[in-house]
């Protein structure tokens, strides 16, 4: 049995669920695949699979967790600047590690992903669902809009205004703060 994802935030596409196993709390920074709420990095690791819904397809090990440590920089680089030629190319390298094939199911065409090594697996999925996005919808890769957050999200609101990783969280915190800077001036 896998033990309870500890993270603020999950439920993101994978790419960002995997730079969202950082984050901020008021002890400091915790860090899934880095002890956080007692788990070892393997076990966070699984935790990581499970939420993302990979466990049936990938196990969790040392060798998957360096590979997927890897991508987390890699994606983290990329987000924090599209532009950066660098971060492009390591979000390559780990791509360069899958391939998607082409098949017929009994529904019709279809594909699959394949690896040279499976312990690479979780890293190229995340890398290759931030291609995903960046095809789909660049302009709504954000991270939330506290100062003190560093967690990612999908803005997938109608109006595509989403400013917080979490209304109950962040949100809150800036509306109270916001509240209680009027009330002080009065």
């Amino acid at each position: 049995m896998t033990a309870a994802d500890p993270r603020p935030l999950t439920g993101e596409p994978v790419a960002l669920d995997l730079l969202n196993t950082r984050w901020a709390s008021e002890g400091g920074p915790l860090d899934l695949f880095a002890g956080a709420a007692g788990l070892s990095r393997v076990e966070g690791l699984a935790v990581w699979l499970e939420s993302t819904g990979l466990a049936g397809r990938f196990r969790a090990d040392a060798p998957t967790l360096v590979h997927l440590l890897t991508a987390r920089e890699a994606l983290a680089r990329a987000v924090a600047d599209p532009a950066d030629e660098s971060a492009r190319a390591l979000v390559d390298a780990v791509l360069e590690h899958g391939r998607i094939r082409p098949t017929l199911t009994a529904e019709g065409p279809g594909e699959r992903a394949e690896f040279d090594d499976p312990t690479w697996g979780p890293a190229w999925t995340a890398a290759r669902n931030y291609l995903e996005l960046l095809e789909s919808a660049p302009d709504r890769i954000r991270k939330c809009a506290s100062e003190s957050c560093v967690l990612h999200f999908h803005d997938v609101s109608r109006n595509g205004t989403r400013r917080w990783c979490s209304m109950a969280a962040c949100g809150n915190r800036a509306k109270a703060s916001r509240h209680y800077a009027r009330t002080r001036e009065r």
